[in-house]
């Protein structure tokens, strides 16, 4: 028997892409609504009025008072084994990568060091209301049962594989094209679709892995096509310089991978700065996806993502906002839609609080192919959920006295709120996370 449980409070969600609808038709707002939770599944949403008599064996009503209730927040690109090096100082990507993130990633082979590092992992993903997320791991298999291992024990519904990686890196961090097959294929068979778990087939990126380690990624996709495929590209002009010298007869660096055989609706692309248009276009062709890492891409000087290119109505691609974590320098999805509006004033396509919220829930639901589990408020979907109190800090509170309807509140939230702005987290209709005093019983 899961949660029985209904919580009170403003209910905003979507049902579809604001990008391409009017937003009256997409955007749930619901001022005093009421989610019931039966089992961990969200059985009735609306108006508190009209569904307060519908609570027989619900065992709390838990009234958020002032506070937004939406789903969980869904981060599409994040390392989980680069936690230890936040905010190391911001070289350019290769040089950051050597002189950081590989010796750091070295340390996962150590399976106590791998849970620690879990374990701190997913308090703060709770804490800044992230509920599920598309994760590297290292090339180590310990640094992946860790992190699955953790996922298992707090029923959370996340993605994540080991890294491939057989060249251009130090040795003690790389693979073999085979080995990393064998490798993946086990964890594969070990935590694929166990509890809330599901597998990415993890190349780092082209300049790490040679042809025959992508073309066994391919084949690993076609032997089990229910897994993800997680990658870089184009996050760096210096990266799509290399994987031009590296890869003469490609015809560019989205065509390393799709020579490959590893585009499709399955996969998501990070970053995607330097994408040329026959480039997108492509993407939006095969339905392969791109995370957006704000953060990340100002910390290490990457570029701009042109938003208003990838959501040209020609050709859409499906973009979800990622963390990037450690190159990205916060958890908070929030920070990151604000970040993600910074980019777009500069590339002059602004985005406003409903575009924001979308992406962080949503839209990163359908990124990873679970907009059918999670990613929206809707009746038949996981409880996964998050309570935003947007009075969480004097200035927000007094700011937020000023503003006039539901989506100047968000939008307040997507430029000003942070880790402190999350009241509660729920998984599966549990409580995972509750932030001093947040919420009472009625």
């Amino acid at each position: 028997m899961g949660a029985q449980v209904a919580l009170r409070g403003h209910i905003v969600s979507f049902k579809g892409d604001p990008f391409f609808s009017p937003t009256d038709e997409v955007f749930v707002d619901i001022n005093d609504g009421l989610v019931i939770i039966r089992d961990g599944i969200i059985h009735e949403v609306g108006q508190y009025s009209e569904l307060i008599g519908h609570i027989d064996n619900i065992s709390a009503v838990i009234n958020y008072p002032d506070c937004i209730i939406t789903a969980g927040f869904i981060d599409t690109h994040v390392h989980y084994v680069q936690t230890p090096i936040i905010a190391s100082f911001g070289e350019h990507l290769i040089d950051w990568l050597n002189k950081y993130t590989f010796p750091e990633e070295g340390r996962f082979a150590d399976p106590a060091y791998a849970a620690a590092v879990a374990k701190i992992f997913f308090d703060e993903l709770l804490r800044n209301g992230t509920t599920s997320a598309l994760t590297f791991c290292s090339v180590f298999p310990e640094s992946v049962d860790a992190f699955f291992n953790e996922s298992l024990q707090r029923n959370m519904r996340m993605i994540g594989g080991k890294v491939l990686m057989d060249r251009n890196a130090p040795p003690a961090v790389l693979d073999t094209a085979q080995s990393g097959y064998d490798d993946s294929k086990a964890l594969i068979k070990k935590w694929h679709e166990r509890g809330r778990n599901r597998y990415a087939i993890t190349p780092r990126f082209a300049p790490t892995s040679t042809e025959e380690q992508l073309l066994a990624a391919a084949t690993l996709h076609r032997e089990y096509p229910s897994t993800l495929i997680q990658t870089h590209i184009s996050e760096n002009v210096s990266e799509v310089s290399w994987v031009r010298s590296l890869f003469p007869e490609r015809h560019g660096y989205l065509d390393v991978y799709d020579h490959a055989g590893l585009l499709g609706p399955g996969t998501v692309l990070a970053h995607g700065v330097h994408l040329t248009e026959n480039e997108r276009e492509r993407c939006a062709e095969t339905k392969t996806a791109v995370a957006h890492c704000p953060t990340s891409n100002f910390f290490l000087g990457s570029g701009l993502f042109p938003m208003h290119q990838a959501k040209n109505p020609t050709h859409p691609i499906r973009v979800g906002l990622g963390t990037d974590i450690g190159g990205g320098t916060r958890f908070s999805l929030l920070e990151t839609m604000g970040e993600a509006y910074k980019v777009g004033e500069l590339t002059s396509y602004p985005l406003d609080g409903v575009k924001l919220f979308y992406l962080a829930t949503l839209g990163g639901a359908e990124v990873l192919g679970i907009a059918d589990k999670v990613g929206s408020v809707e009746v038949g979907k996981e409880a996964d959920l998050v309570v935003l109190d947007p009075r969480a800090t004097p200035l927000l509170a007094f700011r937020y006295n000023q503003t006039t309807s539901t989506s100047e509140q968000i939008f307040l939230l997507a430029i000003m709120g942070d880790d402190r702005t999350v009241a509660a987290t729920y998984i599966a209709g549990q409580l995972a996370y509750n932030r001093k005093n947040s919420g009472t019983a009625v």
